[in-house]
């Protein structure tokens, strides 16, 4: 069966949730002494990863949602990145990770594949203008790669980095459904009546 490129984006922004979710299960074991302890990384710690991962999504969401509302781009980029670490807690950093993760799912569930090649202005000291689709293609691929930091300094801890790879495969939905429990969704869900979807 034909499944719709926009589905597609539609399964990583869930993938992206579903990661996220996993993956805190195992840092969120940690004391906050533990988060912020000196680790190899792009970061200098956990939570320093962590806190980079939640601002650029925050930044690319609104860019994103601003285009689709018609809105200008943001007056005052900058304000994302004003503090290098807003959440200096676990709580807060799972609760705003998991607010922004569902405002990327709501904006991926409008999309339809006709609409992919619309331009979106994201504010830098020089604007960029990026279609939707490259600049959810970047955004999928810069979380991952800060995810795999996050997974990596997991290692030189106590608490053992979580399998992040059983997402797609249809074989493996039984190894991800107490995560899909929690979450409130279902391989139909996703998988399911989302591919019937209209390009």
């Amino acid at each position: 069966m034909h499944q719709p490129l926009s589905h597609h984006l539609l399964t990583m922004a869930y993938q992206n949730a579903w990661a996220n979710h996993r993956l805190a299960k195992a840092w969120r074991q940690l004391s906050e002494v533990e988060l912020c302890a000196p680790r190899s990384g792009f970061f200098p710690s956990l939570r320093a990863t962590l806190n980079h991962i939640l601002t650029c999504d925050w930044f690319y969401v609104d860019a994103l949602e601003r285009e689709l509302r018609g809105d200008a781009p943001h007056p005052d980029y900058l304000v994302f990145f004003q503090d290098d670490e807003p959440c200096t807690n676990a709580a807060d950093l799972l609760r705003e990770q998991s607010h922004v993760d569902r405002r990327l799912l709501a904006y991926c569930e409008q999309m339809r594949d006709a609409d992919l090649g619309k331009l979106v202005t994201i504010a830098r000291e020089t604007p960029q203008h990026d279609s939707r689709l490259r600049l959810l293609s970047h955004l999928f691929e810069h979380q991952i790669h800060h995810r795999g930091q996050v997974h990596g300094m997991l290692s030189s801890t106590s608490i053992a980095p979580p399998q992040l790879d059983e997402f797609f495969s249809v074989g493996e939905a039984h190894l991800r459904a107490a995560d899909f429990a929690e979450l409130g969704w279902t391989e139909a869900l996703i998988w399911g009546t989302g591919v019937q979807r209209l390009q």
